[in-house]
């Protein structure tokens, strides 16, 4: 019978998976940063696929409760959803200069709100509020203005950005972890070591008084 690996083993092997993950995703944000067209091409491609197989799911759930009342709405959703996802995966530029669009006007909007929200109430979060939605106007200017060159980099960006920031932290929790399991088991092992002689001197001494006479 195969031994099962010990927790602190699995741990280690757990946080190392972690770590090569977030190194890959490092690298896939820094090669989409290099190439921000592809990655905007690519983030869309794949955007449209997942719309279709949401769609798909959506559908099959949405047969699946035909004798409910949720038929027809599932059905609408998931038609939707499918047609959406036709559409970004035949034509991923317009899909994208779209997309970009909506962007710029939710950072707009975005900016707006916290302008006026922070200066009407005037809280103690007031000058990172204020600095927020300057920040979300400026972006949404300068999205709109070079638009719809823009929408050839700006999803892009966005994308490559989140990969490598989400490999970042994947990264420091592997890291961290492994050196975190690697740690407690040395003291465990220091541990384990020092407690060994008492154990056998403890085993002599009862051996001793068991065999002395009574």
């Amino acid at each position: 019978m195969a031994k099962t690996a010990p927790a602190g083993a699995r741990l280690s092997r757990g946080f190392g998976f972690l770590a090569v993950l977030g190194a890959i995703l490092v690298l896939a944000g820094l090669v989409g940063l290099v190439y921000v067209g592809v990655a905007t091409l690519t983030s869309m491609i794949l955007f449209g696929w997942l719309l279709l197989i949401g769609g798909l799911v959506g559908l099959l759930h949405a047969v699946q409760s035909r004798t409910t009342n949720f038929f027809w709405l599932g059905a609408v959703v998931a038609a939707l959803n499918l047609a959406a996802g036709v559409v970004v995966v035949r034509h991923p530029e317009t899909a994208a200069s779209g997309l970009t669009m909506f962007a710029a006007l939710l950072f707009l909007t975005g900016g707006v709100f916290r302008v006026v929200g922070s200066a009407v109430v005037r809280g103690p979060q007031f000058g990172w509020t204020l600095v927020q939605g300057a920040f979300g106007l400026l972006l949404g200017l300068l999205v709109l203005m070079d638009w719809p060159t823009s929408s050839r980099y700006v999803i892009g960006t966005f994308f490559s950005l989140a990969l490598l920031f989400d490999g970042l932290g994947l990264l420091a929790v592997g890291v961290g972890g492994r050196r975190i399991v690697g740690m407690v088991n040395d003291e465990r092992a220091r541990e384990t070591r020092a407690g060994a002689p008492t154990d056998r001197f403890s085993k002599s001494e009862q051996e001793g008084q068991d065999q002395s006479p009574s």
